[in-house]
């Protein structure tokens, strides 16, 4: 039974990342509520050590009172930084864990994503998604958790102290702070729409970058390193001009921001002094005046910052909305034992891919445990097409069915459990040999190391069977590559193995040598063994001939007697192998 990992429900809804962090985010509020009253401290504290000042001029107060006074404005803003800094500590803490877990679950949608889905969008576009825009909701559900109490409490402090001070005058300053959020919000559409753009542009260039180094060595023997170049310098300038216009409004607009919120000084430079004077709606002294002013400054800066957050949430919102259709809930499948051994039945199988051409059609054979099955043709006629048929990954027309059960009627767990695939092009791990091969299970790689021939090259590493394989299997030949995949292979046996082209990098020797292991070591397995290598076929219990969309099955004898074009593929290749070994 499938269940979720990533303790979310709903991970297509930002609200469910917030629930799943309720313990940081409970001392967020606890730290950040203590930190912004105590920063309205501040003013209060500010202007009575202003007005003690005043006082020990005028020789009313002494210089202890004026000591006293910083001492506690010192102990207050101390207790405020340490506030500040719980706060931003768990705030970022509730960042990371957001941004692990999105991770985690893009990853495994990526991952559970049918290959045609994933081939049809742009390998940058899915890195863009899978890194820049995953960091980009994280970061915006940062800014707004660390505002809310950074800019909304704090600015709700503020304006309480203006309204204690001079009610009218706070009335009137506080319609400049507004104004500035007022166009904060009506940028929304320019910063949404060059933040889309620029997420797109970066995708566009992840993959013209993957491109260019992938196909380095293509490019530089055709002489297409110039076009490429020029190809590469288009993607990156528009990259660039997307960029510059994408931090042009979010960092151009939060100083137009500060100064419409700073406006407000003006009447209060005029009208404070006003009540400084006694003449004014209240009777203020010197204390009053500065923590007045100090506070709406204060509150200015923060309203500035509240426009600017409106701005990053903004872009944000867009890297959301790209990530958001791949959000699905984190499932894991459970690992079932091998199938037991059964009867392969294979009945009029079809195949096209959506919106092409049809590959094949009216293929039919039938297969017992412990058989092989080989599968050959000219060039681009379906070999690889009709084993990744038995993936189940598109849709097939026809029927395959193993054990009397239809394949494409098999849940994820149980098909796994029945199919086992090598692909034309291995898929090796980052990792040890050892690990490439175990996927983790427990156990000696050695013996299967053996099977496919590659035990003598291992043990002649520096590390053994604990060499590290890069990326794709960098390090490595393509046929060690091939044979390790093989030996992955046979280690996770299953009772229908699909093994397109495992030998096409080794000689005829150790091809021999290989297919008397894999007879002994795939046991009632039914093999698929697709090959453009005809030498073995006549040890195999069957034989699949591919041309123009249609298959001829039968015994290699049957095949050489009825099928010239295969006799004509089969003669050439065993002349050509006698003048070799000759």
């Amino acid at each position: 039974m499938s269940q979720n990992t990533s303790g979310l429900r709903r991970p297509d809804r930002i609200l469910s990342y917030f629930a799943q962090e309720k313990k940081p985010l409970l001392i967020v509020t606890a730290t950040g509520i203590l930190y912004n009253v105590g920063l309205a401290a501040g003013p209060l504290l500010e202007g009575q050590l202003v007005q003690c000042l005043l006082e020990i001029l005028q020789g009313l107060a002494q210089w202890p009172a004026m000591l006293a006074a910083a001492a506690l404005y010192g102990a207050v803003t101390l207790f405020v930084q340490g506030m500040r800094y719980l706060k931003r500590f768990y705030v970022r803490r509730f960042a990371n864990d957001v941004n692990r877990r999105m991770k985690r679950v893009l990853y495994n949608s990526l991952v559970h994503t049918p290959k045609p889905e994933l081939e049809r969008e742009s390998v940058g576009g899915m890195m863009t998604r899978a890194i820049a825009d995953v960091d980009a909701c994280a970061e915006g559900m940062r800014k707004f958790t660390t505002e809310v109490f950074d800019t909304g409490v704090a600015m709700a402090a503020y304006l309480a102290l203006l309204l204690f001070y001079d009610w009218r005058l706070a009335l009137l300053v506080s319609l400049f702070p507004p104004a500035a959020l007022f166009l904060a919000e009506h940028m929304k559409k320019p910063v949404a729409r060059c933040a889309a753009a620029y997420k797109e542009s970066a995708g566009k260039l992840s993959g013209a970058t993957l491109d260019r180094v992938s196909g380095a060595i293509t490019y530089r023997v055709f002489g297409l390193e110039e076009t490429r170049n020029a190809d590469y310098e288009v993607r990156l300038a528009d990259y660039e001009k997307q960029a510059v216009a994408a931090n042009l409004w979010e960092n151009t607009m939060p100083p137009l921001y500060r100064i419409i919120s700073m406006l407000g000084t003006v009447p209060i430079l005029w009208l404070g002094a006003r009540n400084v004077h006694g003449a004014g709606w209240m009777s203020w002294d010197i204390a009053a005046f500065t923590a007045f002013l100090t506070c709406y400054a204060k509150l200015a800066v923060k309203t500035s910052k509240a426009a600017k957050l409106f701005n990053s949430v903004q872009k944000a919102q867009v890297s959301w909305k790209r990530v958001k259709p791949l959000l699905q809930p984190l499932q894991t499948v459970p690992a079932l034992p091998p199938a037991p051994s059964a009867e392969l039945a294979v009945s009029g199988l079809s195949f096209s891919y959506p919106g092409g051409r049809q590959v094949f059609s009216g293929v039919s054979f039938s297969a017992r445990p412990g058989q092989i099955i080989g599968v050959t043709g000219p060039v681009a006629c379906g070999k690889s097409t009709l084993g990744k048929a038995f993936l189940c990954e598109t849709p097939y027309g026809g029927s395959i069915r193993f054990g009397g059960r239809e394949l494409s009627a098999l849940s994820p767990a149980e098909h796994s459990a029945v199919v086992g695939y090598l692909g034309h092009q291995p898929e090796l791990l980052r990792a040890s040999i050892a690990e490439n091969i175990l996927l983790g299970a427990d156990g000696d790689a050695a013996p299967w190391l053996e099977a496919v021939c590659l035990d003598h090259e291992v043990s002649a590493m520096p590390a053994g069977d604990q060499t590290l394989v890069g990326d794709g299997g960098t390090g490595l030949s393509g046929g060690q590559q091939s044979r390790l995949a093989l030996a992955r292979t046979l280690c996770h046996r299953r009772p229908l193995l699909i093994l397109d082209d495992p030998f096409s990098a080794v000689d005829q020797g150790t091809e021999r040598e290989i297919l008397t292991h894999l007879r002994q070591l795939a046991g009632e397995s039914v093999v698929l063994l697709i090959s453009h290598r005809l030498t073995r076929f006549p040890t195999f219990d069957q034989v699949l001939w591919m041309e123009h969309g249609q298959v001829t099955s039968g015994t290699h004898a049957a095949l050489m007697a009825s099928c010239p074009e295969y006799a004509r593929l089969y003669q050439a290749q065993a002349e050509g192998g006698a003048r070799y070994d000759a």
